[in-house]
C-alpha cells in the first residue's frame, strides 16, 4: 500500500498532536496524584486497610483535657466520640483552636493512632463545622 505525500504529512501531524496531548494529560495527572490532599475522620482511618503515606487532613474534635504544650509544640486529641488520634503539631496555633470545638489538621499519618500536623486549619466562625465531621460525629453520638 503506497500512501500519497498528503497522507503521510496529515499522520505525521496527527502522531505529533497524539504524542503532546498523551505528555499534557500525563503531567496532569503525575501533578494532580502528588498535590491531591484527601480528608479523613479518625474513623475512616481506622477503617483503612493501607495506611496512607502523602499527606492528608485530618478532622475531627479536640478531645476535652487533652491538649498538652511544650515550648512551641503541642499533642493533642482529635477524636469522633468513637475513635481517637494522637496529633503532634510544632507551631503555633490558631486563635480560635481549642478543647472541645472542631479542628482540621493537614500532614502525614506516622501509624493508625498518631499523625504529625504540618498546619492547623483555623475555622472560620465558632459554629462551623465541616460537613463531613458533622455527619461522622452524629452518627456515633446516636450509636452511644
Amino acid at each position: 500500500m503506497i500512501l500519497s505525500k498528503s497522507t503521510k504529512i496529515r499522520l505525521r501531524f496527527f502522531s505529533i498532536i497524539f504524542t503532546i496531548v498523551s505528555i499534557i494529560i500525563f503531567f496532569v495527572y503525575d501533578n494532580l496524584q502528588k498535590n491531591i490532599v484527601y480528608f479523613y475522620s479518625p474513623e475512616d482511618l481506622k477503617n483503612l486497610s493501607v495506611t496512607p503515606t502523602n499527606k492528608i487532613r485530618l478532622g475531627g474534635l479536640v478531645k476535652q483535657n487533652s491538649l498538652k504544650a511544650n515550648a512551641n509544640s503541642y499533642v493533642f486529641i482529635i477524636t469522633d466520640f468513637k475513635n481517637e488520634i494522637f496529633v503532634e503539631y510544632n507551631g503555633l496555633l490558631p486563635n480560635l483552636f481549642a478543647e472541645g470545638k472542631s479542628a482540621v489538621a493537614e500532614g502525614v499519618l506516622r501509624d493508625k493512632k498518631y499523625f504529625v500536623a504540618s498546619s492547623i486549619l483555623a475555622k472560620h466562625d465558632e459554629n462551623y463545622m465541616p460537613r463531613e465531621i458533622s455527619n461522622t460525629l452524629k452518627k456515633n453520638e446516636l450509636k452511644k
